[in-house]
């Protein structure tokens, strides 16, 4: 249907082309309704002109011109709950029809050809993230605003045509307090006093942009320049976190990454200056706006010295979010059906710059530990999803955005670029940017110039890879017979008659034997499979191994069932396996069996009790205690006083214990074991060391105690409601007074095992016209109910889920993301699996996006229990 009408509207001109069907009214632009406006609507310019003054509303005129194709229908301009002062359509007056979502122009005002339109408005800014977004900072007082419009809320600022694939040029003025800073696409011509206490701010035009990579920031920030590299770079922080921040790492990884992206994509940096922005209250982690990058600010200050995690993480998130400058920006999708290409070649091109351009070779690993088993969790739900799937409206962008669009597509992505080659990988990138630029594509047009490249036909990996859902399993059969392998047979399975797709990838299978207590590789070969079996004859002849890895240095997409033998190699003798990856993707395999009910849990963590004290790969740590911190989750769910429990608990406190002190001289691995042991601390004599550590009295050797592990004593303290942690709160706060220790204040709060506190909370997040920042809402409700609170849990539980359709209905997709993954009842009982499973049942009509976190905690909650089960089931 839409191909039709946008078919009509391209060949229709004038009275007699195709009417366009009436818009729906409601706040969201169906992807039928885009395709006919951009059938119709080229050659966009704005002129934008704001008026910011760091009150709870700002004004603005927009001037839109644009071609258009005929007058025989309506046309609407996108703008979100606004003011409107005044309509000019071609230099007439004209009575505006406004919904609060869209303007409708009549045909009687438009002409065929060149238009103009100027819409003068007043609107209030965002306080949740999107639009023009307002903070004041409750340090200083001072306000300070920056835009996100990611996926599609640029009208919540101006009136837009508000779609990917109507780019456009923006010219920008600005009058702002005169102690301000205007930050946008462009760099500025002339800033001038425009009062006694305002300037007015101008950028010439941009180059063309789909209206979500615009953007505009203002406000009293502090700027940190540097033109050491080929582009000039300048950061910018709150003045009240200026000390919090490390210019010089920023400076460092940008100017690699600059360099590194020019050479590789073979065409230059576009946009003249790279601005970074750290702001506050901001939704995501980092948003790639054209030009002018915006940073979650809670995600990169620290207190303290960076850490080389911290550090490796500012590397990774600068580099993804500039492989957008080239992938998304310049060259962007037509639809939001491509917004998985977007971020998951971004995720593939920005783990390979942090490796190649940066000191942190081991990206490859933290990829593996982090994205791509995220990915792995995602693909094996009932709520899998293929990595392209359609997108019906603004509403359903980001229904699907989740680790298989970031990190699953960027697995296929690098399995790609090993079935073709790198150099026939990167000429095809480059290809499909040279033609595209500053235009429009599809994921046919990317597919197709790496096809081109290669000389390849790609219909049928994109078929297999980028159309079906679900993760395939691989495992090695193979005999031996007097010392030797006798045959071998890659084997592929589907994971279930629902998923059958088989597909073909290439892996490298390698054979361990053990020396001693030292596991060495033997033979390693790269093999090209498809469908149910392979036989890979280069393995016959060499030794019977001890273990068999089917996927040696991740280049595949799969998951890996180890047979018995080397499932049992793996268990006795992590510590002996020299390679930081292959003893990260072991670690992988048991911890498979743990989610999968095959592996006990306690067994688990007897392992890791046994071998994580002599990790000395600070990645590989790090991954291996974020599985024994989701360990002591299950734990707190069988309840903190079971008798396991309370055991494991102990060795686990003691583990991290002995890694503080153990690691003293090693800023690094102290800070690591000392946050893993404020999670692990449960029992009293843990807790009475914090407290001690907290006021003094205690001192760790070699380990500063600054704010952030402050907040994290605290915050641990009031969760197990320990005598006296009210009062640190508020202590704390007069010591902290920014935003970031009010968010911290308000974590610790809302996790006290108080029913009162629970209640006035829940009423706050529950009330939509509550007029605190989304920000502390989203914190509330991320530290209201801990997994081992579940009799206070349980108390609300109904009440919460029988809320949730009428919620769903009016509280829209932000607030929905954040309450359907937070505040959904799952106390890992089997009543809470049946409560959750009739939910599911009943409440089929919710948004794709609740439905799906409905059906998510229901599948996780029946895992948890099936965890429980194992662990406790009497060994045969």
């Amino acid at each position: 249907m839409a191909l039709a009408i946008a078919s009509a509207f391209a060949l229709g001109s004038g009275a007699n082309a195709a009417s366009t069907p009436e818009r729906a009214e409601n706040p969201f632009l169906s992807q039928a309704d885009a395709a006919a406006r951009s059938a119709r609507v080229s050659n966009v310019d704005y002129t934008l002109d704001f008026t910011l003054t760091g009150k709870e509303s700002f004004s603005a005129t927009t001037t839109l011109t644009f071609d258009l194709a005929d007058t025989a229908s309506p046309l609407t301009v996108d703008l979100d709950k606004a003011t409107v002062k005044s309509l000019l359509v071609n230099g007439k007056p004209v009575t505006p029809k406004y919904n609060q979502w869209f303007i409708t122009l009549q045909p009687q005002d438009l002409v065929k050809g060149r238009n103009t339109v100027t819409v003068a408005y007043e609107r209030l800014h965002s306080t949740n993230g999107e639009g023009l977004h307002r903070m004041v900072d409750p340090v200083d007082g001072k306000v300070y605003t920056y835009s996100h419009f990611e996926p599609a809320a640029a009208h919540q600022m101006f009136a837009v045509f508000d779609q990917p694939d109507l780019k456009a040029t923006y010219t920008v003025n600005v009058t702002v307090p005169s102690d301000w800073q205007v930050v946008s696409t462009t760099r500025e011509t002339s800033v001038q006093d425009a009062g006694a206490e305002t300037r007015r701010w101008s950028f010439p035009k941009s180059k063309k942009l789909s209206p979500y990579n615009f953007s505009l920031h203002a406000g009293p920030y502090k700027v940190w320049e540097d033109n050491s590299g080929k582009y000039p770079m300048r950061l910018f922080a709150r003045q009240s976190v200026a000390s919090q921040i490390k210019p010089a790492e920023w400076f460092k990884y940008t100017k690699a990454g600059l360099a590194f992206f020019d050479e590789y994509f073979g065409i230059p940096y576009q946009y003249g200056k790279y601005d970074q922005l750290l702001v506050p209250d901001f939704l995501y982690g980092a948003m790639e706006n054209a030009g002018a990058i915006t940073f979650a600010e809670a995600r990169f200050m620290y207190k303290a010295d960076m850490t080389t995690a911290q550090r490796h993480s500012l590397a990774s998130v600068i580099m993804h979010e500039m492989a957008h400058q080239w992938f998304g920006d310049m060259v962007t999708m037509k639809w939001w059906n491509g917004l998985w290409l977007n971020e998951s070649f971004a995720s593939f091109m920005g783990t390979l710059a942090t490796a190649e351009a940066t000191e942190f070779k081991d990206a490859w690993q933290s990829f593996y530990s982090n994205g791509k088993q995220a990915a792995y969790v995602q693909d094996q739900k009932a709520t899998t999803h293929p990595i392209e799937v359609p997108v019906a409206s603004t509403q359903n962008a980001f229904d699907n955005i989740d680790a298989i669009t970031y990190s699953k597509g960027a697995s296929t992505l690098m399995q790609l670029r090993h079935l073709l080659g790198a150099d026939v990988f990167r000429k095809g990138v480059h290809n499909y940017l040279v033609k595209y630029q500053f235009k429009n594509a599809t994921l046919d047009d990317f597919i197709g110039s790496l096809g081109a490249a290669a000389g390849r036909d790609l219909s049928g990996w994109t078929r297999q890879w980028l159309y079906q859902p679900g993760v395939n399993t691989i495992a090695a059969d193979y005999a031996c017979k007097d010392g030797k392998i006798a045959s071998f047979t890659l084997k592929q399975s589907a994971p279930s008659a629902a998923l059958p797709t088989l597909r073909e990838q290439r892996v490298q299978v390698a054979t361990f034997k053990l020396n001693g207590k030292q596991l060495e590789l033997d033979k390693n070969v790269a093999v090209t499979y498809s469908g149910a079996k392979t036989t890979v004859p280069a393995l016959a002849g060499s030794a019977c191994p001890d273990l068999v890895y089917p996927n040696y240095q991740d280049w595949g997409f799969a998951k890996v069932q180890l047979d018995k033998r080397s499932f049992n190699t793996a268990r006795g003798n992590l510590s002996g396996v020299a390679d930081p990856l292959l003893r990260t993707m072991l670690w992988q395999s048991l911890w498979d069996g743990v989610r999968d009910g095959k592996l006990p849990l306690n067994e688990f963590i007897d392992t890791a009790l046994n071998n994580v004290p002599a990790e000395k790969d600070y990645t590989l740590l790090g991954d291996v205690l974020g599985k024994v911190a989701t360990s002591k989750h299950y734990l707190n769910a069988m309840g903190p006083n079971a008798p396991y429990a309370k055991k494991a608990t102990r060795e686990l406190e003691q583990m991290a214990w002995n890694g503080v002190q153990s690691s003293k001289g090693d800023d690094n691995f102290q800070r690591r074991w000392f946050y893993q042991y404020i999670e692990m601390a449960t029992g009293r004599e843990a807790l009475d060391r914090l407290a001690s550590i907290l006021d003094g009295k205690t001192k760790v050797d070699g380990l500063v105690i600054n704010q952030d592990l402050r907040w994290a004593i605290i915050g641990r303290l009031n969760r197990f409601d320990y005598p006296g942690s009210t009062a640190l709160i508020q202590l704390e706060a007069e010591r902290d007074k920014s935003d970031a220790g009010q968010a911290q204040a308000l974590a610790a709060t809302v996790s006290r095992p108080d029913p009162k506190t629970k209640a006035e909370w829940l009423g706050t997040i529950e009330d939509l016209k509550t007029r605190l920042p989304f920000s502390k809402v989203r914190t509330a409700m991320n530290h209201l109910y801990p997994m081992e609170q579940a009799l206070l849990n349980e108390q609300t539980a109904e009440r919460r889920l029988a809320k949730l359709p009428e919620l769903d209905k009016v509280a829209g997709p932000v607030y929905m993301r954040a309450f359907a993954g937070a505040m959904l009842p799952a106390t890992c009982t089997p009543a809470s699996v049946k409560r959750l499973g009739a939910a599911a049942e009943q409440m089929k009509n919710l948004s794709a996006g609740t439905r799906r976190a409905l059906l998510d905690a229901h599948e996780e909650d029946q895992r948890c229990v099936t965890i429980k089960q194992a662990m406790t089931a009497p060994k045969s």
